[in-house]
């Protein structure tokens, strides 16, 4: 009988043991994965930051700079303000939602392509500074191309051309489409879905990537922004890896970031998540543009570039952005080294008046000494900050030195890309520097002492 008991006790307490080593483990939250917080447990009033930001948005959407959008901030690892406004188009039916997916445009720059690019200079298999030529090698006989290096191409300081429409070459001038590259139903050469009911030829990028040989070059090095070879990095990450781009973006960095939503074309998911529209297109697609590509350069490529294409909501496009401000690591896994992403993120021509890093844009040169209505993003953040915007609407943000992520995700080109009140209020970047506001008012509150900072004073 007391062996029994003994057994008994011994089997309770390992009982007890096991539940708190299992209470353990689900409750352990790895120091760099974002958490949700309260704007207070980082030093943020929460009135304030919301009175502000309410503020500008409402305004915006009174003024038709959008109809909708999604404002997140992070701030040391913790998402203190994550807010949907307004609705996904302005006849007020569908209320916009923290979880929606938006089109990213030109973030995906950012998002889609640079993540392979400096996976594949981490590892060695791309260099900087040779000659792109000798990845690509299309432009090896092209005397204006093949010395332009990796480098260059990234910073915006090759001299290409800053954008083909090709779209030109699929419509006819009476607006009818070129049947030769597009028909209204797939077939064996026709799979490259553009649209619903349009499909593109498979071997029309071949086309597009002729027109890129043939672009002009710029004997004057200078930074000019351009997208070009943003159209052909997909086809040269698949000839270094042996994986699909969309795989291997998968494969690497959106599944592991637990970032789901992130990807192309999400209209062919079973997402439950609501897909917030772009234009009411009356050029090539002739209706409103949802849950497809809305630039058409990617759309001719099947929705799946480089240049654009990418879909996310704001959790998911933060997990990347927080994994880029923490050089490489999220959520105890290590994507790059450290030495690689601060390598990206710096200015790398500043002495030919180019602010950008690798990829990446950077606030303009004297950021701080600028009104807020002339500085690019808000003046106060840090000269290590990056981020990119995009054409629809969108604007990513990371600040190391302050520890902020900032995301704003719109539909300003619904209905039109001709509403341009995002950029004429300068929204994105006022809605920004509120959460630098926030921060030196706290500082402020510690250190009564301290001078206030005066915007534009140099």
């Amino acid at each position: 009988m007391k062996h029994i008991i003994l057994i008994l006790i011994g089997l309770f307490f390992n009982f007890l043991f096991s539940q708190e080593s299992a209470s353990a483990k689900l409750d352990l939250i790895p120091e760099d994965a974002l958490i949700y917080a309260e704007p207070s447990e980082v030093g943020m009033d929460y009135t304030y930051i919301h009175t502000k930001v309410d503020s500008i948005i409402t305004n915006g959407i009174k003024e038709e700079a959008f109809p909708g959008a999604v404002v997140l901030v992070a701030k040391h690892g913790k998402i203190i303000f994550e807010k949907a406004y307004g609705y996904h188009t302005y006849d007020s039916i569908q209320p916009t939602a923290k979880d929606d997916i938006f089109d990213l445009a030109s973030v995906t720059k950012i998002a889609g392509a640079l993540p392979a690019l400096m996976k594949l200079v981490d590892e060695g298999k791309l260099d900087l500074d040779k000659p792109f030529s000798e990845y690509w090698e299309r432009w090896q006989n092209s005397k204006d191309k093949k010395d332009i290096t990796l480098r260059e191409i990234l910073a915006h300081q090759a001299g290409l051309e800053p954008y083909i429409i090709f779209l030109n070459k699929v419509i006819r001038k009476n607006g009818k489409l070129k049947h030769r590259f597009v028909k209204t139903e797939p077939n064996n050469r026709f799979r490259l879905q553009a649209f619903d009911g349009l499909y593109v030829k498979d071997r029309f990028n071949r086309k597009m990537y002729r027109m890129i040989d043939r672009s002009e070059v710029s004997e004057e090095k200078k930074y000019v922004y351009s997208g070009l070879t943003f159209l052909i990095f997909p086809e040269l990450i698949e000839q270094l890896t042996g994986d699909s781009y969309e795989y291997y973006l998968e494969k690497n960095f959106y599944l592991p970031l637990g970032a789901p939503t992130m990807g192309f074309r999400p209209s062919t998911k079973a997402f439950k998540n609501a897909i917030v529209p772009t234009e009411q297109d009356t050029i090539f697609r002739h209706t409103l543009t949802q849950g497809w590509v809305h630039d058409e350069n990617a759309s001719l490529l099947g929705g799946i570039s480089g240049n654009a294409g990418l879909f996310a909501t704001a959790t998911d496009l933060a997990k990347l952005m927080q994994m880029y401000m923490q050089y490489g690591i999220y959520e105890g896994k290590r994507y790059y080294s450290e030495k690689t992403v601060k390598k990206f993120i710096k200015v790398q021509y500043p002495e030919n008046e180019n602010r950008r890093g690798l990829g990446f844009d950077k606030p303009l040169l004297g950021n701080d000494t600028l009104q807020l209505e002339d500085a690019y993003p808000a003046p106060e953040v840090g000269p290590e900050s990056f981020g990119h915007s995009g054409f629809t609407g969108t604007f990513v943000w990371a600040d190391p030195e302050n520890q902020l992520v900032y995301i704003f995700l719109s539909n300003r080109v619904y209905p039109s890309r001709d509403h341009r009140n995002l950029y004429d209020l300068n929204i994105r970047t006022a809605v920004q520097q509120v959460f630098y506001q926030a921060i030196r008012e706290n500082s402020q509150l510690q250190n009564p002492k301290s001078k206030k900072h005066n915007l534009g004073q140099k």
